[in-house]
């Protein structure tokens, strides 16, 4: 347990900023255009860095925090549009399995296909999604909920009973906006719950060197035309505090567990 590292990534710049103040004995460190705050929180080692948007970026990203900073779990926060009808804005996903909706390779393979992987979707460990799950709970209460937003706040967005949905989630390097291509994802991939800009190529990074891994999302629209909230407002007065919420719990539960199997 002593070995333990866990990074922490956001897709959101915000987020970030409200769990700095968890981190104890912070240290910077700037590497490819990122800062990386290396420190402690509950007593356990971690590194914590804005992945940047797209694919590419997160991947990039998710490697130099495994090759330089030598984390052994990874977490992922963000934002996502919904695909399926039934999440509202508010609601949380967290992903137990993760698809690249952009990558076709066919005639080659086919499509969804990682290549070389022979697989067309990643899986989050069963143990980290109950680890997740354990940490969300009480979260979403009414009550709760009401003191961590804010009535104003709830009202603003619509968000009245949000909900905690575990599944599908895709990511691609195009962004998801309107009810035909929202359409076509859905009709394409049925089980997706949600779409983003980062999940799945860390999912591929986690996958490939063997790391256990959390994405957590916090659904902000519809992925449509209909969006009619104020973006920065809702991940600086929503998402940012459930992701300080989630992992500030995450944490008290790992150190929890670590504290437990010392005797």
């Amino acid at each position: 347990m002593q070995n333990k590292i866990i990074g922490i990534m956001s897709a959101m710049p915000e987020e970030l900023e409200g769990l700095e103040s968890l981190i104890l004995n912070k240290k910077k460190t700037v590497i490819g255009m990122r800062t990386y705050y290396e420190g402690e929180i509950n007593g356990i080692k971690m590194v914590m860095v804005f992945s940047r948007w797209g694919k590419v970026a997160a991947a990039t990203t998710a490697t130099t925090l495994f090759l330089k900073f030598g984390i052994t779990e990874l977490i992922f926060t963000g934002v996502a549009g919904a695909i399926q009808n039934k999440l509202n804005i508010g609601d949380i996903v967290l992903g137990t399995h993760f698809i690249q909706h952009d990558m076709d390779a066919r005639p080659f393979i086919k499509q969804f296909e990682l290549p070389l992987l022979n697989i067309s979707y990643i899986e989050s460990p069963e143990e980290k999604i109950d680890q997740a799950t354990s940490a969300v709970q009480n979260l979403l209460d009414a009550s709760y909920l009401e003191r961590l937003l804010g009535n104003t706040h709830m009202a603003a967005f619509n968000i009245s009973q949000p909900r905690l949905y575990a599944g599908f989630i895709a990511s691609g390097d195009k962004f998801i906006s309107t009810e035909a291509d929202r359409t076509t994802l859905n009709n394409t991939l049925p089980a997706v719950l949600c779409v983003e800009m980062e999940g799945a190529a860390v999912a591929q990074v986690c996958y490939e060197n063997k790391i256990p891994f959390i994405i957590f999302r916090t659904i902000s629209d519809n992925a449509n035309e209909s969006a009619p909230i104020d973006f920065q407002q809702f991940v600086k007065n929503v998402a940012q505090k459930y992701s300080f919420e989630f992992i500030n719990r995450l944490f008290k539960g790992i150190s929890s567990e670590n504290t437990d199997q010392k005797y």
